[in-house]
């Protein structure tokens, strides 16, 4: 892969994309109401009106802007594709370079509570021990990144562009974490970056339930974690299957309507969520919209899916032993889990393996007082 090359970069909406929005908010055509009581058929018509109200009266995406830009960020031209990512250096000199990958319906935006007790805890009552210079890239197709126009953009691809985007950052080895697709970067790093990246903190696993099967009977807690498992790919995966087959069908849809939009990635933050059957008991409705907001006004509801067609539409490397230290924590309402004999079977040296009492698939929006600890902790144990 080529060397990446940066140049500074500043979030900048036009004014006239904002106000096409409130237009198309506004001009909206909406369905009949559910027949049901509950979230079982999706999103329900009464909240996603509400929440699409907000949005287009009194939501302040500048808000968002100014957050991003208070930091350094650049676009980093990799094969000829530019990626968003957002840097921030540690003060402190012996601070350890560590790359945060999203996933979808994520972004670099759910990262932004966490980056300053990260990368200078001793501001944020910790131990200088503990700071990283911290690296949020966007995933190809994601927010601020470009968007590739050929196939070849899989994790693998993805995980060789981190590694350059890190050295243009002047830094040669790294720790990295991820949970979601940011999973699956890090497993990549992980394995085909050994050389590079000193360790990883997980907070989604990717272990297989045969491995499990072969250390013998399951605990009453595995039986409940193969059921989890096995509920998501029956019951909520719908979206991966039309993500993953026909992304550009899909893709039409989200480019079209920011009420479709809204209600794509709505529904997840409900599901996946540790929030008692309501997204804003887990996540303020400010932070739903910028998530939100950041796929419509990037017009990257196409692009964002086709990494499913990449990832599981197309066959890609199998699932290899993780040899680097590892760090695993167990948020518990996540869409999956493993028991930490599970985990053992795929990560040959985990160092840390942790279970916390509350939150779900978004942990650093989520819980971002708890992501910080577990991953100071996690790589505490990788010095």
């Amino acid at each position: 892969m080529s060397p990446a090359l940066l140049r500074p970069f500043t979030v900048a909406v036009p004014d006239a994309d904002l106000e096409d929005l409130r237009r198309r908010l506004r001009d909206t055509r909406w369905p009949e109401r559910e027949t049901v009581e509950d979230w079982s058929q999706g999103v329900p018509l009464a909240y996603l009106q509400e929440v699409c109200a907000t949005w287009a009266d009194a939501y302040d995406w500048r808000a968002v802007e100014a957050r991003l830009n208070a930091h350094e960020q650049h676009l980093a031209t990799v094969d000829g594709l530019d990626l968003h990512v957002v840097h921030v250096p540690s003060p402190e000199p012996g601070a350890r370079p560590l790359v945060l990958t999203h996933g979808w319906p994520g972004s670099v935006l759910e990262f932004l509570d966490v980056v300053g007790p990260l990368s200078d805890p001793v501001a944020h009552g910790g131990d200088a021990a503990d700071a990283f210079h911290v690296v949020l890239p966007s995933l190809p197709g994601y927010g601020f990144s470009g968007r590739p126009t050929g196939a070849g953009w899989g994790l693998e691809r993805i995980a060789s562009a981190w590694v350059a985007i890190v050295e243009a950052l002047g830094y040669d080895r790294f720790l990295a974490q991820g949970g979601d697709w940011g999973s699956g970067v890090t497993h990549r790093l992980a394995t085909a970056h050994a050389d590079r990246v000193e360790g990883i903190h997980l907070n989604l696993p990717a272990c297989s339930p045969k491995a499990l099967l072969a250390l013998g009977e399951p605990t009453e807690e595995e039986r409940g974690q193969l059921a989890k498992l096995e509920h998501y790919a029956t019951q909520e995966n719908g979206y991966a299957q039309e993500q993953s087959t026909k992304p550009q069908t899909v893709g039409y849809a989200l480019a079209d309507s920011p009420v479709g939009q809204c209600a794509w990635i709505l529904e997840k933050f409900r599901t996946w969520t540790d929030c008692d059957g309501h997204p804003e008991n887990a996540v303020s409705r400010d932070a739903l919209l910028d998530a939100i907001s950041l796929y419509w006004l990037t017009n990257t509801g196409a692009s964002s899916a086709r990494l499913y067609w990449e990832s599981f539409g197309r066959r890609g490397p199998k699932p290899e032993p993780v040899e680097i230290p590892v760090g695993y924590t167990l948020f518990p309402e996540d869409i999956f889990a493993v028991s930490e004999r599970w985990a053992r079977t795929r990560y040959r040296d985990l160092r840390h393996y942790s279970r916390v009492e509350r939150g779900g698939h978004f942990a650093a929006m989520e819980q971002p007082a708890v992501f910080v600890d577990e991953v100071r902790a996690a790589f505490a144990t990788m010095r």
